[in-house]
């Protein structure tokens, strides 16, 4: 990835292998294969986001390598995330057919991306696929602190990532402290609630105050945090709209009134309800 190693504009942090990870990223969750997803990932880099986050498991892996592609942005300057399905078997056969799916020689950031049979299930062939150079940099994705927990006792190579639901509605503190103690970076999707929290009206009030947008002030809120963001949009505007958050800062007193917007305790939980 070619990028600086210091922090310095605040646009991306430094994981705990040293490799760092813009702080911005398109999610193309639900996001079907073909143009849609093509010209989705194309016009946030065109919009300057150097950061895509995609998954075996929503089947649009070819779409982003081409959009990719297409875009003349340099392959060394996009930041490309996947995950590893644990409905299947081994994790470094897995990321062979990504990256063929991708067109790239290696990702940026491999993930596993839920803990089916168990935390440490998965992971001896996560640590596989890093040390065939498939992947720089690997993690997990909606690990509560129990099983953060398991996979750094049972890995050789920790994790560097957890991906999970966050946002000041699911503002899972607990679990955010727990994985920075052991130095892994949370990194949030659905920060803007598929949509549900745009209308908030503490949100709608913060927002109005600074001139800008809902979806602004609720991806500025975790980029303050120094978390990873994967606002999803396939419209033009919007993805224009969601990457123009480096050049505003939230309050302290907007902070706060964001925090206690929680519905969650401050959980340790990945999620309330989890769906796999």
């Amino acid at each position: 990835m070619n990028l600086p190693t210091t922090n310095s504009d605040g646009r991306y942090r430094v994981l705990r292998d040293g490799t760092a990870i813009p702080l911005l990223g398109l999610g193309v969750w639900q996001v079907p294969d073909g143009p849609e997803c093509e010209d989705a990932v194309r016009w946030a880099l065109e919009a300057g986001y150097r950061h895509i986050d995609t998954a075996q498991g929503y089947g649009n892996e070819a779409s982003v390598g081409r959009a990719i592609r297409s875009s003349g942005v340099p392959r060394d300057e996009v930041y490309i995330t996947t995950k590893f399905n644990p409905g299947l078997r081994d994790p470094e056969k897995e990321i062979q057919r990504s990256l063929e799916r991708l067109g790239v020689e290696q990702v940026d950031l491999y993930l596993v991306h839920w803990p089916k049979g168990g935390p440490i299930r998965a992971w001896d062939g996560m640590q596989a696929s890093q040390q065939a150079g498939y992947a720089r940099s690997i993690g997990v994705s909606n690990f509560s602190t129990p099983d953060l927990d398991a996979v750094v006792q049972h890995a050789d190579i920790p994790p560097v990532v957890n991906q999970v639901q966050f946002s000041p509605f699911e503002f899972r503190s607990a679990l955010l402290e727990h994985g920075e103690g052991l130095g892994i970076a949370l990194e949030a999707y659905s920060p803007l609630g598929t949509g549900e929290h745009l209308g908030d009206p503490v949100v709608g009030r913060i927002a109005a105050g600074l001139g800008r947008s809902p979806a602004q002030v609720l991806i500025r809120w975790a980029i303050q945090r120094s978390v990873i963001v994967l606002p999803k949009s396939t419209h033009r505007e919007r993805i224009e709209q969601n990457a123009a958050v480096f050049d505003f800062e939230l309050s302290a007193d907007d902070v706060a009134a964001l925090d206690a917007l929680d519905r969650t305790g401050g959980a340790a939980r990945a999620q309330e309800h989890p769906w796999w």
